[in-house]
């Protein structure tokens, strides 16, 4: 919603201010389409040239989420602490062996079914089953975990990532292709050199119009969509921190509340319910 908004004043500020000084639209207009055809195509192609299939796909699922809001709400951090809280307190009355069959069978499990808005996700499901599998075994210790934990986030990160740095290098690559149908212009213009000064200058101001058209896209749409997506990156593995600072807690003889104290304070503020919160939340559910 925010990044509709945020084009939208640009549009407004810089075609306003253009309009308002005098400038002539109709010169922009008539070459727009030429222009956006030149350069989307040029950019296109080498998005799909420097890119392979696999962080072509994120991207895309990227773009789509970037005009969407959030879903690492405060809402959804409670259950996933309620949650843990649920499986640590099993574990712990009833030992480990107790969650075994949660664990192998998460989406028939009622504590997961419990909470959907984290149980019906599978990447995190899946990263809490497996380490909690592990505990189950016994065969590592909290190192050995902990070891784990933070290579497969530090893979997740990587990943995720790959999408961001396609788009950044799009965004560094459309000013280029703004100033190769500039150039292209003025060969089209050169060309022209018998016309009268009138279509010539209309000419220049057409060519000039694809340098403008790069570096406004640029700066304005797909460097804001970079930034946007690396920011729900950063969410999206501030999750996984928790569990992991949650679960290593608990693996170090914490009891299930002060794990998931732990796990609290890992959230970035915006998000972290507060003690009282979350202590009211787990003791309703």
């Amino acid at each position: 919603m925010f990044v509709l908004i945020g084009w939208a004043v640009i549009i407004v500020c810089v075609f306003g201010v253009y309009i308002f000084h005098g400038g002539n639209i109709s010169v922009i207009l008539k070459a727009l389409p030429f222009e956006l055809i030149t350069i989307g195509g040029a950019t296109g192609g080498a998005f799909l040239a420097n890119n392979q299939m696999k962080v072509i796909k994120s991207t895309m699922k990227g773009l789509g989420a970037c005009f969407k809001g959030s879903k690492y709400t405060k809402a959804r951090y409670m259950e996933l602490m309620a949650l843990m809280y649920d499986i640590l307190q099993k574990a712990r009355k009833e030992g480990l062996m107790a969650i075994e069959k949660d664990v192998e069978e998460p989406h028939d499990s009622a504590l997961f079914k419990k909470y959907p808005a984290v149980g019906s996700d599978h990447h995190v499901v899946e990263f809490i089953t497996d380490y909690l599998r592990m505990m189950v075994s016994g065969n590592l210790n909290a190192h050995e975990i902990e070891s784990l934990m933070d290579s497969e986030i530090e893979t997740h990160h990587h990943e995720e990532h790959a999408a961001v740095a396609a788009l950044q290098r799009v965004a560094g690559g459309l000013p280029a292709f703004g100033i190769v149908a500039a150039v292209l212009g003025v060969v089209n213009t050169m060309g022209s050199v018998g016309q009268p000064p009138a279509v010539l200058g209309g000419m220049i101001g057409s060519a000039l119009v694809g340098t403008f058209l790069g570096i406004l896209l640029s700066y304005a749409f797909a460097e804001p969509l970079a930034g946007i997506l690396e920011q729900k990156v950063e969410e999206s593995g501030k999750e996984l921190q928790c569990i992991r600072t949650t679960l290593l807690a608990s693996m170090q003889g914490y009891n299930p509340s002060t794990a998931i104290e732990f796990g609290r304070k890992v959230l970035y503020s915006t998000e972290r319910p507060s003690f009282t919160e979350l202590e009211a939340y787990v003791k309703r559910k």
